[in-house]
């Protein structure tokens, strides 16, 4: 096993690891497949997509770990590295209070195995990320937060209460998320390609990436992910940002799907509400003047959520 740590994936000029590329493939030389570990992030979704596409372009598979379906060994693989990283021995690990935030913890049984796992540490406790990313957004106190990432959830802590919108995954759910972006992106394209809809910049850049074949989008939308869909976010927002005909009116739907999350959260009694995730600082020029006067900006992230969730077992 090879192990990749970089600092710094951005340095300014350069786009994301241009600045690292010769070192990681050096590094990783011979290698076909890498996992990704995004729990740097509070988005692991957005944060994961981003680094596929890159390491798409450098010629690696890249999976991230956040979307395990053995939850058990998705904890036990990211607490490794992060002992590893830290530094610690194995007598350490003993006295680590741990508090983990768990993307997929409503799938059926997740929870309970992790439950009835036996860790290394003195003492553990599992939330969603989603509940860190709000513990640390208001730093423990009620209040509500909205991601908009990959996918999209509202998720809100008032008087003891929990309170979730949506988050129910793409394609059902996850209105106005980076994945919706991309869905919106490519079926309006196929449009424009059937002359339903006049063409734009957008649609034409969309269709020369599959070789202008419905057949080839096809066969790629039958493997594809939430996270191959939101690859395409980036090129949504930007060519909406330059007021493009196909495309300002799916960032404009996307802001008012995300307007009516947080207008929910609030008539549901959240005092404060925050916007968190990969899309949340490009999309909020979109949202509604009003209601972006009753957002706050988070306390802190996602980081230190868990270590409200993990002193919460003091």
């Amino acid at each position: 096993m090879r192990v990749l740590l970089i600092s710094s994936s951005n340095v300014h000029g350069t786009g994301y690891l241009d600045h690292a590329e010769a070192e990681i493939r050096d590094h990783l030389s011979g290698v076909r497949k890498v996992l990704f570990v995004p729990y740097a992030l509070m988005d692991q979704e957005t944060y994961a997509t981003k680094a596929k596409e890159r390491f798409v372009r450098l010629g690696y598979e890249l999976e991230s770990i956040h979307v395990a379906r053995n939850p058990v060994r998705a904890v036990e693989e990211a607490a490794a590295r992060a002992i590893e990283a830290a530094g610690l021995s194995r007598e350490d690990v003993g006295s680590i209070r741990a508090g983990l935030g768990i993307s997929g913890l409503n799938r059926r049984g997740a929870l309970d195995a992790l439950k009835a796992h036996d860790f290394p540490f003195a003492s553990i406790a599992f939330a969603s990320d989603a509940a860190i990313a709000c513990l640390g957004a208001h730093a423990g106190g009620d209040g509500a937060i909205v991601i908009v990432g990959t996918g999209s959830i509202g998720f809100a802590r008032v008087d003891g209460e929990t309170i979730i919108v949506g988050g129910y995954g793409f394609p059902i759910s996850d209105e106005g998320s980076g994945a919706d972006l991309g869905l919106r992106a490519i079926q309006q394209s196929l449009w424009a390609r059937d002359r339903r809809i006049p063409h734009s910049p957008m649609t034409r850049d969309i269709l020369e990436r599959f070789s202008d074949s419905a057949g080839e989008i096809v066969t790629w939308m039958d493997t594809a992910t939430a996270t191959d869909y939101g690859i395409f976010a980036p090129l949504v927002m930007d060519y909406a940002s330059r007021g493009d005909a196909v495309a300002e009116p799916i960032v404009q739907d996307a802001a008012r799907a995300v307007d009516r999350l947080i207008r929910t959260l609030f008539e549901r009694g959240a005092p404060y509400c925050s916007l968190m995730g990969g899309l949340s600082e490009v999309l909020y020029d979109w949202l509604a003047a009003g209601l972006r006067k009753r957002l706050r900006a988070p306390l802190g992230d996602s980081l230190d959520g868990a270590l409200l969730l993990a002193r919460s077992r003091d």
